[in-house]
């Protein structure tokens, strides 16, 4: 028997992803169900913050490391826990890091958890600011470094960076509608493999 004031469905959480020392801050504000497996949860971030989705990645909570298992134990099987399970509380934070030779750390924080919403809302990026550092680019300071030899014609490696990112590069864009266009993508995806 349901209890009349308890909603129904998973919460929602708006979290604040920001990559870890990117100065100005690189960041996104998104919303993620409850429910999500941390396995899932690595795609919406790969999604929302514009990565391939080619490196390895982990999540750490409160000292316990989620990701892919390794045969010591040490790290705990993503696809067993929820966000909801790991994470209980708003002002919560807990670290993403995807790329474990580049080490694109990012720091998210729990900002509020809403009520259930009816249908299928989530996720949903609702602001953010800066472009996605280029994949292989090597952490951030070789972000910083490739940025230096983008924007200065007479720096050295100007026009390898410029062959390299494929003519432009601008470190200040940022399209919502293009994030969201990602996480619908991802959610008919999911959709798709459930369907018999």
């Amino acid at each position: 028997m349901k209890v009349a004031n308890e909603s129904p469905g998973p919460r929602v959480y708006e979290m604040k992803v920001v990559l870890d020392g990117s100065t100005p801050a690189i960041w996104r504000r998104i919303r993620v169900a409850s429910n999500v497996s941390l396995a899932r949860l690595h795609r919406i971030l790969q999604a929302t913050m514009g990565w391939g989705g080619y490196h390895r990645h982990l999540f750490v909570v409160r000292g316990r490391y989620y990701g892919r298992p390794d045969p010591e134990g040490e790290v705990y099987d993503e696809r067993q826990f929820t966000l909801g399970q790991v994470v209980r509380r708003a002002g919560d934070r807990f670290t993403y890091e995807y790329d474990l030779g580049d080490g694109w750390i990012h720091e998210v924080l729990v900002e509020r958890i809403l009520p259930p919403e009816p249908g299928p809302h989530t996720p949903v990026c609702v602001a953010g600011e800066r472009a996605c550092p280029p994949e292989d680019v090597g952490g951030l300071y070789g972000y910083y470094e490739f940025l230096d030899a983008l924007q200065n014609a007479v720096f050295p490696g100007h026009e390898r960076a410029l062959e390299w990112i494929g003519g432009s590069f601008d470190p200040d864009a940022f399209d919502l509608e293009t994030v969201n266009r990602r996480l619908r993508q991802l959610a008919r995806r999911r959709h798709k493999v459930r369907t018999p």
